[in-house]
C-alpha cells in the first residue's frame, strides 16, 4: 500500500473515522485512498475554516477527535481561526495537511510555503512525515496528542502519500484524566473552610455530567458558589441540572458579581479576566484580596479532582440544588433580545445543542434559557468569529439523534456562509438562526467601551452592513437549505416550531 493509504488506515484503526475535508493536488492520494478504505466518513467543505471549525464541535460532543485535510500552507492559513478557537476550547483535532512532493520544494513553485512554521504557534503537536514507511506511526503519534485535547498537525510530502512502502500504525490510548493533585484538593478544601465567600469556576468537561453534579454537591455542602467564565467550550444546563453563574462580559458587571467573593478554586480554568483591556479598567475582574485554588488545570479531566474535593468536604447527591422548569409564556410582538430569549425558553427541545455565537443579541438569551429543557450550550472560547456555523455543523455529525440551533448574528455568519452548502450535502439538523441588526452592533459597543468617542461618518461606515443589505434567505436557499424571514414574536415561534418538527437543515432570518 501507499503512504496515503497506510495514513488512512491508520486513522480508521485509531478510531478516528470522520475527515472534513477541502483537498487540493497534494492531497489526491489521500482522496483516492479514501475509496480503497471502509470506515472513514470524509466530509466535503467549501472553505478551509469550516472543516476545522467542524472538527471542534465534533470533538466538543462526540469527546474524540476528527481529522481535516487542508491543502497546503494556504489552506491551513484558511483554517487558522477555528483552530485558534478549538485549540482554547481544549478540542483535539488532526490536521492533515498536504506539501509539495520533498524533490519539488528547492523551485520554490507558488504554493510552497512554511507549513511548520503555520502550524506551529496554533499546534501543540506538529511533524512532517519523511518517508511513506513512517507515516503509520506519524499518524498514531498525531491521534495520541489530539485525543489529550491537543491540536495535532501532520505534514504530509506529496511523494510520501504516493510511494509505496506504507505501513498501518497500531493505535494506542491516551488517558487525560491526570493524577489527582493532593496539595490542590487540601488547597481547595482549606478555601472552602475559611469562612469567606468562595465562588468554584468550572471550565472545559467539567461543566457536564458527574463532574457538574459533584461540583453542585461541593457548592450545596459549602455555600459556595458555583461559576463559569462568559465563555465556556460546552455546558450542560436546563431543568434538573446543577445552574451556573455565568461571569458577565462586562469589566464592571464582572467585578460586581465577584465583589464578595475572596476564595476562587478553578477547575480546568483560569481566573476571570477581561475578553480586551480598557482604559483605566483591571483585566483581573476580581477583588484584589480574594485568592485563587487551582484544583485542575486546563486541559485535564477534573472529574477525579471533583470527586477528591467532594469527599474531602462531606458533600453528598442531596446537597447540590439544581434548576427547576421554568414556565415561561410566549410573548407576542416585537422581536428584541429579551423576547428572542424568552421564545428560546420554550422551544429549545430536550437535549437539544445550541451553538451561540449570537454576540450582542443572544446575551440575554443565557439567563433567560436556564430553566428550559435539559441541552448543551456551546460557545466560542477563543474569540475569532465565524465559529458557530461550521462547530454546529461537527456537533450535528457527532450526535445525528440530537437538534442542533445555531444562533449568529448577521455579521458573524457571513464569516462562514459556505457551512450551509456542507448541512445540505449532508442532511444535517441544523436550524441556523440568524439575527439581522444589519450592524456590527458588537464593535459599536466596544467603541464607546474602549473611549474612542463618538463615531463619526467614517467610522460608522465600519461599524454597519446596511449597504447593501444581506439576504440570507436568498443566500441560504442558494446552497440549498430551506428558509424564512421573520419579523416578529409569531413568526418566529412559527417558524422554530416547525423547523424543528422537521428533519434536515434550515435557516430563520430575524429582521431587528
Amino acid at each position: 500500500m501507499n503512504g496515503a493509504e497506510s495514513l488512512v488506515r491508520t486513522l480508521v484503526a485509531s478510531d478516528v473515522d470522520t475527515c472534513f475535508a477541502n483537498p487540493g493536488t497534494s492531497e489526491m492520494h489521500f482522496v483516492a485512498a479514501l475509496d480503497r478504505t471502509e470506515g472513514m466518513r470524509s466530509i466535503l467543505v467549501l472553505f478551509e475554516g469550516v472543516a476545522t471549525g467542524a472538527a471542534d464541535g465534533y470533538w466538543r460532543m462526540a469527546e474524540r477527535p476528527a481529522s481535516t485535510l487542508l491543502h497546503l500552507g494556504p489552506g491551513l492559513a484558511n483554517g487558522l481561526s477555528n483552530i485558534h478557537n478549538a485549540r482554547k476550547a481544549c478540542s483535539g483535532m488532526v490536521n492533515i495537511v498536504g506539501e509539495h512532493a520533498t524533490w519539488h520544494l528547492e523551485f520554490d513553485a507558488p504554493l510552497t510555503s512554511d507549513i511548520e512554521g503555520l502550524a506551529r504557534p496554533l499546534s501543540d503537536w506538529v511533524r512532517t512525515s519523511r518517508g511513506a514507511q513512517a507515516i503509520g506511526q506519524d499518524a498514531v503519534d498525531a491521534v495520541a496528542a489530539a485525543r489529550g485535547a491537543q491540536i495535532a498537525t501532520l505534514i504530509l510530502p506529496g511523494d510520501t502519500a504516493w510511494n509505496d512502502g506504507g505501513i498501518i500504525g497500531r493505535g494506542c490510548e491516551t488517558d487525560t484524566d491526570a493524577a489527582v493533585d493532593p496539595d490542590a484538593v487540601d488547597a481547595a478544601t482549606r478555601a472552602l473552610a475559611s469562612g469567606e465567600q468562595a465562588m468554584i469556576i468550572l471550565g472545559g468537561r467539567s461543566i457536564s455530567g458527574e463532574a457538574l453534579d459533584l461540583a453542585g454537591q461541593i457548592a450545596g455542602k459549602t455555600g459556595a458558589r458555583v461559576a463559569t467564565q462568559f465563555f465556556s467550550a460546552r455546558t450542560q444546563r436546563g431543568a434538573g441540572r446543577v445552574p451556573a453563574l455565568r461571569i458577565p462580559y462586562n469589566v464592571d458587571a464582572a467585578l460586581t458579581a465577584l465583589k464578595d467573593y475572596r476564595e476562587i478554586i478553578t477547575v480546568e480554568t483560569g481566573e476571570p479576566i477581561s475578553f480586551f483591556a480598557y482604559p483605566d479598567k483591571p483585566s483581573q475582574m476580581k477583588h484584589p484580596e480574594a485568592q485563587v485554588t487551582q484544583l485542575c488545570p486546563r486541559g485535564v479531566h477534573g472529574l477525579g479532582a471533583l470527586r477528591a474535593l467532594a469527599s474531602a468536604v462531606g458533600a453528598k447527591p442531596d446537597d447540590a440544588v439544581r434548576q427547576e422548569r421554568s414556565e415561561s409564556l410566549l410573548p407576542t410582538g416585537a422581536l428584541n433580545p429579551t423576547t428572542i430569549a424568552q421564545i428560546l425558553a420554550v422551544l429549545i427541545p430536550e437535549n437539544g445543542i445550541v451553538v451561540d455565537e449570537s454576540v450582542t443579541t443572544g446575551r440575554e438569551s443565557f439567563p433567560v434559557t436556564a430553566g428550559a429543557l435539559p441541552h448543551d450550550w456551546l460557545q466560542n472560547m477563543g474569540g475569532s468569529i465565524g465559529y458557530g456555523m461550521p462547530v454546529a455543523t461537527g456537533a450535528a455529525i457527532a450526535c445525528p439523534d440530537r437538534k442542533v440551533i445555531s444562533l449568529s448574528g448577521d455579521g458573524s455568519a457571513m464569516y462562514m456562509i459556505q457551512t450551509l452548502w456542507t448541512q445540505a450535502r449532508e442532511s444535517l439538523d441544523v436550524t441556523s438562526i440568524i439575527f439581522a441588526n444589519r450592524s456590527y452592533k458588537i464593535l459599536q459597543q466596544e467603541f464607546a467601551g474602549v473611549g474612542a468617542g463618538e463615531p463619526g461618518a467614517k467610522a460608522n461606515a465600519m461599524l454597519s452592513i446596511d449597504n447593501p443589505a444581506l439576504d440570507f434567505v436568498a443566500m441560504s436557499r442558494g446552497m440549498g437549505v430551506p428558509a424564512v424571514r421573520v419579523t416578529n414574536c409569531e413568526e418566529l415561534i412559527e417558524a422554530l416550531s416547525r423547523r424543528l418538527e422537521e428533519s434536515g437543515p434550515g435557516l430563520i432570518e430575524v429582521m431587528l
